[in-house]
């Protein structure tokens, strides 16, 4: 397991390899914010703004999304994978917000997690990004890679994952870590072909080296 020291390290060459790391998911305001993270859920942030930028312009309020039937907002998101299971929630969810909080988004993780369809990583990262709030999302890129480097247990729970990088991080940089943790899983740390071979954390990354070792990493340089 990665020492305290050592996740420092990490984090510090991940803060140098990509200083500018934010939310790609495009939105003006926190309730486009929740829909289009709703939406991301084992879906690609490229496609859900493809569908997103034709979306936000048809549906602005939660009153717009309730004024039309089911399967028309079916149709707007079609090209997004369980698109009926999330066209339901959608609506639900903005039911919920005009009967319990004034059709706004609230601010809290217990409050975001009664909303249909936001579970704790989409409440995670609508505090974290909309709000400002310290908080820690684990998707699939920060899993991958915090159990990659060793930071993590390979059978750690995403809850795990989430308190042990909260525990090794200073509260302040959550955010920030965050979003740095998934730009370093999706340009660099690939689940498909990793670039190990020009890893500069590859002294401190066990999965890497096991893999070189293994001869598992095709060098493309």
């Amino acid at each position: 397991m990665l020492t305290k020291k050592q996740w420092e390290h990490c984090l510090n060459v991940m803060d140098e390899m990509f200083p500018d790391a934010h939310c790609e998911l495009v939105h003006e305001n926190p309730f486009e914010l929740t829909i289009a993270t709703l939406l991301s859920a084992q879906c690609t942030d490229v496609l859900v703004n493809k569908v997103t930028k034709t979306l936000f312009q048809k549906y602005k309020t939660p009153e717009d999304y309730l004024a039309v039937p089911l399967e028309e907002l079916q149709n707007d998101i079609r090209s997004i994978g369980l698109y009926r299971n999330k066209a339901k929630n959608i609506q639900a969810l903005c039911e919920k917000l005009l009967t319990d909080f004034n059709g706004e988004i609230p601010q809290s993780r217990e409050q975001l997690v009664t909303l249909p369809g936001v579970g704790r990583k989409t409440a995670n990262v609508v505090l974290s990004v909309a709000f400002n709030i310290p908080a820690l999302a684990v998707d699939t890129h920060v899993e991958r890679v915090s159990k990659r480097l060793g930071l993590c247990r390979l059978k750690d729970s995403v809850l795990e994952v989430e308190e042990t990088i909260m525990k090794k991080t200073p509260k302040e940089n959550w955010s920030k870590t965050h979003h740095q943790l998934i730009f370093f899983g999706r340009y660099h740390c690939k689940a498909q072909n990793p670039q190990c071979h020009t890893c500069p954390l590859l002294d401190d990354c066990r999965e890497g080296q096991k893999r070189l070792k293994k001869g598992l990493v095709k060098n493309v340089d």
